[in-house]
C-alpha cells in the first residue's frame, strides 16, 4: 500500500490549493490536506498536523506549508517517508519583512483583509498567463473564507519562524524541491540552495508558473509528483 500524503497549504489557503493534486493522487493512495489554523507559531502548528496525521506519511508543503513541513521534519523525522517542499523558504524572517507585516495585520484587524489579499499580496505571486485572473480569484476567496484572525495568527507564525537549514542537512528521506520559474517571493536560487543542503533531493523548476505552480501548472506538477512518488527509495 503506498504511503499516504499529507499536504500543507500556503498562507491563507485551504484544501482547494491542492485540489488538482488530490484529484490525481486519490485513486491510488490516501490523501489529506491539513489546515494551518489555531496557533500563532510554527511549533504548535506542526504539533497539530502530527496529531492528526497517519503514523508514517509523505509530507508535502507549499510556502508557509513548506515551513511547517520543515518544523515537522525537525520534530518527528521518523514519521516522514518522503518530503516535498514547494515555493518555500528555510530561512528566518528578516527584520524588514517582519516589520512590513505589521500594517497588514492592522488592516486585517480593521476589515481590510480583501484589500490586502487582492492588492498587496496575491497579484505579485503569480506568473503572467491566461489563467492568472482565475487563480487570483480562487486564492482571494480562500483567504476571505479563512478570515482575519487566521491571517493574524499566520503572520505572527511567519515572523517568529526559525532557521531550518540544519533540518534540511539532517534530512535522510528523499526530497522533491519544486518551485515556479517566476516565483519572486521564493525564487529559484533559494530552492537550488535547499536542494544542495539535502542528501537526496530532486529539484524541479516549473515553467510559466509563479508562487503557486500547483494551481498555475497543475498538469506539469502532477506528472512530476506522481513520477517521483513512484520512484524507488534510495535512502531510508
Amino acid at each position: 500500500m503506498p504511503d499516504p500524503v499529507v499536504f500543507l497549504p500556503g498562507m491563507m489557503c485551504d484544501a482547494r490549493l491542492f485540489w488538482p493534486q488530490v484529484t490525481a493522487l486519490s485513486p491510488t493512495r490516501a490523501v489529506q490536506v491539513a489546515p494551518l489554523t489555531g496557533a500563532a507559531s510554527m511549533g504548535p502548528l506542526a504539533a497539530k498536523v502530527l496529531d492528526h496525521a497517519p503514523r508514517r506519511f509523505v509530507l508535502a508543503g507549499l510556502s508557509m506549508g513548506g515551513i511547517v513541513a520543515m518544523e515537522i521534519l525537525r520534530r518527528a523525522p521518523d514519521r516522514v517517508t518522503r518530503v516535498v517542499l514547494m515555493d518555500t523558504n528555510p530561512l528566518p524572517e528578516t527584520p524588514q519583512r517582519a516589520a512590513a507585516r505589521e500594517p497588514q495585520i492592522i488592516g486585517a484587524r480593521t476589515g481590510r483583509l480583501e484589500e490586502i489579499l487582492r492588492d498587496e499580496m496575491k497579484p505579485s505571486y503569480l506568473a503572467p498567463g491566461p489563467a492568472r485572473s482565475e487563480v487570483l480569484h480562487l486564492v482571494v476567496d480562500m483567504g476571505l473564507h479563512l478570515g482575519g484572525e487566521v491571517f493574524v495568527d499566520q503572520s505572527r507564525a511567519l515572523q517568529r519562524r526559525v532557521d531550518q537549514q540544519a533540518t534540511l542537512r539532517a534530512c535522510k528521506v528523499p526530497a522533491l524541491i519544486l518551485c515556479g520559474e517566476h516565483d519572486t517571493l521564493c525564487p529559484v536560487e533559494r530552492h537550488e540552495v535547499m536542494a544542495g543542503l539535502m542528501q537526496d533531493a530532486q529539484l524541479e523548476v516549473i515553467p510559466d508558473a509563479g508562487h503557486l505552480p500547483v494551481l498555475e501548472q497543475p498538469e506539469r506538477v502532477n506528472r512530476i509528483l506522481m513520477n517521483w512518488l513512484d520512484s524507488p527509495l534510495l535512502l531510508q
